[in-house]
């Protein structure tokens, strides 16, 4: 299956996200709900407030990820940050992102937690944060090091957003 026979399949059905690792695995997930969307709405607003450019920002856009055998796979991220505009696309490349953010929905744990955090990493994005939905709503950030997600913090989203964006993402 290429990228573009996902496309294919999520412009048919506009009520699930398709996603495929490298390796060829497909997910399918439904759309996100309403907590998901406000914890996603919070975390685009806190970058916005800090000044960096709605162009540089995006929800649930496509990436392009190459794995490390060399496949080929498409995710859609919660949440992108780039270090400058892209062009437009369904599948954008991962060179100029600076953060990718997922927020975990039950039965989204393993691959968010786990196969996700591999293929970003593999495809060098230096930042990897995920969003649990439970009550404090926790973020866990990653930074890239030496081809591996090393933990930076975890703390409540509500402690980040007291925060600047420049305090995570400089560092």
């Amino acid at each position: 299956m290429t990228l573009d026979d996902l496309y294919a399949m999520m412009t048919a059905d506009g009520h699930h996200r398709y996603e495929i690792s490298p390796e060829g695995v497909l997910s399918i997930m439904p759309p996100p709900g309403y907590a998901h969307a406000i914890i996603a709405t919070r975390l685009m607003g806190w970058l916005l407030a800090a000044g960096i450019p709605a162009e540089r920002i995006a929800q649930a856009v496509g990436l392009r990820i190459v794995g490390r055998a060399g496949g080929e796979g498409g995710r859609i991220p919660d949440l992108v940050v780039w270090s400058k505009m892209q062009a437009d696309g369904v599948w954008l490349p991962v060179a100029d992102v600076l953060l990718v953010v997922e927020i975990v929905s039950p039965g989204s744990e393993g691959v968010d937690l786990v196969t996700k955090r591999r293929e970003y990493a593999a495809a060098g994005i230096p930042r990897y944060w995920t969003v649990d939905q439970d009550a404090p709503q926790t973020v866990t950030m990653h930074r890239l090091d030496a081809g591996e997600y090393q933990l930076r913090a975890t703390m409540p989203l509500a402690w980040v957003l007291n925060t600047t964006p420049a305090e995570h993402l400089d560092n």
